[in-house]
Formats: C-alpha cells, structure tokens, sequence
C-alpha cells in the first residue's frame, strides 16, 4: 500500500480548484465534467500529481490519499444513492474526488447504473441489507472485480470516505495471494470461466446476456504478464465451464477469502483499488439510517478512455446499456 497525506496548503489547493469547477459550471454535466476534470487536474498540488503518477507506473494494488477536504458542512448520510441524486448531496465532494481521480486515469460510468451517473453514492439502502449490491450493509459484501463481466471495466475504482463512524472496513486481496498448484493455476489462465452483470447494472447491456441468460463467451481469471498476471474474479457473478474449472475457482475463492487485508477510511481519505490486480468488498455491518451513517464517493477509471470509444463506437464516458 500507498500513503500520502496531503498538508494544510495542499489542501486549500484543492478547495480553490473545486470552487473554480463549480463557478465554471462544469459540474452540471458529467460528460463534460469529466473532460474538464482532466484539464483541471493538471493543476493539483505537484506532490499529489507525481504521487498519482508514481503509484500508476509501479501498478501499485492500493494507494491512498489521506486529506482530501470535506464541506464542514457535509449533508446526512442519505438513505440510497436516489435520495444522494435528487439532493446533489456532496457535490464538492464529488468535485474534489473527479479532480483527484483524473489524475488517476480518465473518468468513465455506466448508463445501466445509477441512472448513468459518473461518480457514485455508496451508503446503505432500506430494503437492500443483504443484497449483493455497494447498498447492502448487513451482509459480507464479498471480495469481487469491479464489473467482472466487462472488457470496459474499470483500471482502478476510486472510493472517497465522507463519514465512517462504525470503522467499516474495505477488505482486499490481491493476485499474489493465489498460491495454487499448477494445474488448478494453469485453468484460471484457461477461457473456461462465464462472467456476468452483477445486480447494480438495471436492464440488458449491448453485447452481453443478463445474468438469468447465462450465455456468455468463456474467458480467464488470470491472463497478462506470466510473472505479474491480472486477476478477474467475483464468485457471485461467474461460472466455470467444467468440472476442473470449478475446482480451481473455489480454490481461488477460498485463498482470496482466507485472510483479505482490511483498509478502514476515514472522512477524508480517497483510495485507488487496481481493479486487475486487487479484489475487494466490505464487513458487514449495521446501519442506523439517521444520517450518520457510513457514506463513500465511488469513481472508475480507465487508463485509457479510448479503450471505451473503440468498444461503444461513439465519444462517450458511459458504458451503453
């Protein structure tokens, strides 16, 4: 893991260009936001740009930035990220984590999520407890790939911390920890695996079945660099073709889940998970729905936007439902 901690200058830095982002107007539109986010982020304080830059050539698993101004005069925690929509809660929030973020890599959403928002509420929701969605609260939400199911998935997810009070936990693990044999090895680097949608996504998704369809083309859990492999893995959302892919899956499953590391955040802290090396999730916990509850800002990024021109064969930052 990375840490920086930003300093009192570095953080008023960062206020100002907020205050500038919203006196310009660009936080009215997201596609447009995103854009002028990456101009604006050239002009964050040096050491959190050469840090970003650092942590994105060494392919760091985690990097945190500690710091990241709030409004003192932050809103409640609200119940589900449709209340957080129609209240534009957190927007400077949202602003401080879009800038920090582009500097990062280049800000990208779903229309098949949340209404096809950029940056997104994670709080918990009133009848979504034990749902396998960032809404659930009392169940183990467990250590997956953002959006396995997608080429366009995310680089890195970008998770900013507005209120943790109960000290909920991010766990992680990371590719390294998948210390198997080499014949259950050599299956995840095998196209014996279907990944599929997973509950946030609403309705069909252009080029993919639902996840009652269940047809989808095979692919690998492990692929890139021999020595330094990716990881695309989330037990919930995926099958194996045969019988010794699921053996290796659940292999996998339980190395992963056998001793995740925990990232508690803390108001103020912005992680970046490299969504091809590290799997992550949440503990479960109890939500009091009385506007303390715990609240994260999520952003995905990609490392290369063209990536998803070149696939939705238009210019767009939202992946076509």
């Amino acid at each position: 893991m990375q840490r920086l901690q930003l300093t009192d200058a570095e953080q008023a830095e960062i206020n100002t260009l907020v205050d500038r982002f919203i006196a310009a107007g660009h936080d009215w539109d997201p596609l447009t936001a995103a854009e002028a986010a990456t101009a604006t982020a050239q002009r964050l304080p040096l050491r959190l740009r050469e840090f970003l830059t650092g942590a994105r050539t060494a392919e760091s698993g985690i990097t945190v930035v500690s710091g990241v101004p709030l409004d003192p005069r932050l809103a409640d925690t609200p119940i589900g990220w449709e209340a957080a929509a129609k209240s534009a809660a957190g927007r400077r929030e949202e602003i401080a984590l879009l800038l920090c973020g582009a500097a990062m890599g280049d800000p990208f959403g779903w229309e098949s999520q949340q209404e096809g928002r950029l940056v997104h509420d994670v709080s918990p929701s009133r009848g979504m407890e034990t749902s396998l969605t960032s809404a659930s609260s009392e169940k183990t939400l467990s250590l997956h790939t953002e959006d396995v199911f997608h080429p366009c998935r995310a680089d890195y997810v970008a998770l900013l911390c507005l209120r943790n009070p109960d000290g909920v936990a991010t766990t992680v693990a990371g590719v390294d920890a998948l210390r198997l044999s080499p014949e259950r090895r050599d299956a995840l680097t095998e196209p014996r695996f279907h990944f599929f949608p997973d509950d946030s996504h609403t309705g069909p998704i252009t080029g993919h079945t639902s996840g009652d369809d269940r047809e989808a083309e095979a692919d690998r859990v492990l692929f890139g660099p021999e020595q330094a492999p990716y990881l695309r893995f989330d037990v919930d959302f995926m099958e194996a073709a045969d019988p010794g892919a699921g053996d290796a899956m659940r292999a996998a499953d339980e190395l992963l889940s056998s001793s995740p590391d925990r990232v508690v955040l803390n108001p103020g802290d912005l992680v970046f998970i490299d969504n091809y090396k590290v799997v992550h999730g949440r503990a479960p916990f109890t939500p009091r729905y009385d506007g303390a509850d715990r609240w994260l800002k999520r952003l995905n990024l990609l490392r290369d936007v063209r990536r998803l021109y070149a696939r939705s064969n238009t210019r767009t930052r939202l992946v076509p439902a």
